[in-house]
């Protein structure tokens, strides 16, 4: 069986998780306590040298440890339903929302970069709550104006791609931090309907 490194708020582990329900993989889940710090410890390091999550490690015993590389080992692997589109405008299109997350936003916000930015950098709550929403913000603006002239309920059509898998837990992060989302009706819509599928709600973490 699969083995998948997780711990329930880390957003990029939240994908997998989706995208495994998603496709009905079945795995098994070893939580990795990014708070009590289980990620810097010699015996995870061994497995995964960068020291995050998740990790994934298939049956075959390659390891995984990018959620991105980890979404197109899954679509490969397990073709149906599938999660990135077949035609290559599809495909680019559906990779140029998942990067603005992927790339643009979560980067700058995980949690070994807030707590740089408040124990090296001095940053208040405050200050680091504006950093937060900051670049939530200006990644969602250009991601809605994507998704509204995409038709379809969904962000790229009328199927769940991985753009989609990205931003639920992107959404819940937002929310957690209480980023302001008016400006963005059209994520904050997408994402109402995401939640009402099994294979979403069934991955997310608590509040």
């Amino acid at each position: 069986m699969i083995k998948l490194y997780d711990y329930p708020k880390s957003s990029a582990a939240y994908r997998v998780r989706i995208a495994c329900n998603l496709k009905g993989v079945a795995y098994e889940s070893i939580e990795v306590n990014l708070l009590n710090q289980d990620q810097q410890t010699e015996e995870y390091l061994r497995i995964n040298p960068s020291g995050l999550v998740p990790c994934l490690i298939a049956e075959d015993g390659t390891v995984l440890s990018q959620s991105l590389a980890i979404l197109k080992y899954l679509d490969q692997a397990f073709p149906n339903p599938p999660i990135f589109p077949r035609d290559p405008i599809g495909e680019s299109l559906v990779w140029e929302m998942v990067l603005i997350i992927g790339c643009d936003i979560h980067p700058l916000n995980n949690l070994r970069v807030l707590q740089y930015i408040q124990k090296n950098l001095d940053a208040n709550e405050q200050e680091k709550s504006d950093w937060y929403s900051t670049w939530i913000q200006r990644g969602f603006s250009g991601l809605e104006a994507l998704t509204k002239k995409s038709p379809g309920v969904f962000c790229f059509g009328n199927s769940v791609t991985a753009a989609d898998i990205l931003l639920a837990p992107q959404m819940f992060n937002a929310r957690r931090f209480n980023v302001d989302l008016e400006h963005f009706p059209n994520l904050v819509e997408i994402d109402r309907k995401l939640l009402k599928i099994a294979a979403f709600a069934s991955a997310a973490p608590d509040a």
